[in-house]
């Protein structure tokens, strides 16, 4: 009798660490969007700024997506208990969004004469003043993709 206690116990702890693996793993999948994206955006915008200023826009772009998630993460868990319905449009107001940016840098790929009118201008522009304009994109860029995580 004393076995088959044991047996049912040892059992019941396997089907509970079973339980427990998988929803860790669904939880490591939930948040492997939010988090993936940084590594892109990151990388991609210290393209063009000088070595020495690198980390430095890193360190200001990672400051702004962690306050980004500081006020999203609570915001959707609110908005998925009370207003379940505006998931679906504001996911759809931000994927209009990344599109419109999407084609904007298609129209600069496609019109490079129009570019070389902003690059004129951009020449311009201090190199502090270009650093915080790519920072606050990145920033922005993040907050869409956090939103669509």
């Amino acid at each position: 009798m004393a076995g088959t206690n044991l047996l049912t116990l040892l059992d019941d702890i396997t089907a509970l660490l079973d339980d427990i693996a998988t929803m860790s793993k669904v939880a490591t999948k939930k948040t492997a969007g939010v988090l993936g994206d940084d590594l892109a955006l990151n990388a991609q915008q210290v393209t063009g700024v000088s070595a020495d200023r690198e980390l430095p826009v890193v360190w200001a772009v990672a400051k702004g997506s962690f306050l980004n998630k500081t006020m999203l993460v609570p915001a959707a868990l609110l908005i998925s208990v009370w207003l379940p319905w505006l998931i679906t449009p504001l996911l759809m107001i931000g994927g209009l969004f990344l599109c419109f940016e999407g084609a904007e840098k298609l129209v600069e790929k496609a019109f490079p004469a129009a570019k070389s009118n902003d690059h004129n201008e951009a020449a311009d522009i201090d190199l502090v003043e270009y650093e915080k304009q790519k920072i606050k994109g990145a920033i922005r860029t993040d907050f869409i993709l956090n939103m669509k995580s």
